[in-house]
């Protein structure tokens, strides 16, 4: 394998944890259960003074809003039975930002789902069945890179969540309107920091889902394979072991 060959397979390794992370992550923000269950979890109709009803409009339009060129967010609620405008000027503003993140998950997703198909269509046109063993090593290394990343993540967030979503807001944001009050501010009422840790841990068990598979299913191939060669090699060998192959 040559230089150009080595620096494809390292991109498909690298790829395969971006694109499962970022499916997820994409899966979460369109997920109407996700919201759903964080509400009910959380009592956000009781805080909020929000029904259950208006919370599932109000994600609803949210999830709208990341998916289409609308601006500014505009959503109109009842809250305490009055209705109203729901998100301040600063928490719309936050939102844009949070809208080109969103935005920049979804480019990432179909970069890296975009290479990995591209690069197995193109294995398969050149070497045919060839073709299967490298792919199982690919499948094998990019699902347990994937696997060890979440795993330190996941260790870090069970350890300490407030350090890891406060690093995010700094290394994500370029200005301070992610930093909210609750008392006055609507977006921290409906989606506490507790709802964003279920989220990462929704978001970390299917990305894990996927690497195992991977995982899975190409150290199975290359097991099964090497089982075959020494099935082979034994065979050889008695067969050049009988008296009659002389």
């Amino acid at each position: 394998m040559g230089r150009i060959g080595w620096v494809l397979w390292a991109l498909f390794i690298v790829a395969i944890p971006l694109f499962l992370v970022t499916v997820s992550v994409t899966w979460a923000f369109n997920s109407p259960g996700l919201y759903n269950n964080g509400f009910e979890k959380y009592s956000i109709s009781r805080i909020s003074g929000i029904t259950d009803s208006d919370l599932r409009q109000v994600s609803s339009e949210l999830r709208h809003y990341f998916n289409s060129g609308e601006e500014p967010l505009d959503v109109r609620t009842r809250i305490f039975g009055v209705e109203q405008d729901l998100f301040n000027d600063r928490e719309i503003a936050h939102m844009k930002d949070v809208k080109q993140l969103v935005r920049g998950v979804y480019v990432l997703a179909l970069v890296s789902g975009v290479y990995l198909a591209l690069m197995v269509a193109a294995g398969f046109t050149l070497q045919r069945r060839q073709f299967v063993g490298p792919l199982a090593r690919g499948f094998l290394w990019g699902g347990g890179l994937t696997l060890v990343l979440l795993v330190i993540f996941g260790v870090a967030a069970l350890v300490g969540f407030d350090s890891v979503f406060l690093k995010f807001h700094q290394l994500s944001f370029a200005n301070d309107l992610w930093q909210l009050d609750p008392r006055t501010d609507y977006l921290v009422r409906i989606f506490p920091q507790d709802f964003w840790f279920d989220a990462t841990m929704w978001v970390a068990v299917r990305a894990i889902g996927g690497a195992l598979l991977l995982t899975v299913v190409g150290s199975a191939y290359l097991v099964q394979q090497r089982y075959a060669g020494w099935q082979n090699a034994f065979h050889a060998l008695k067969e050049a072991a009988r008296p009659d192959s002389k």
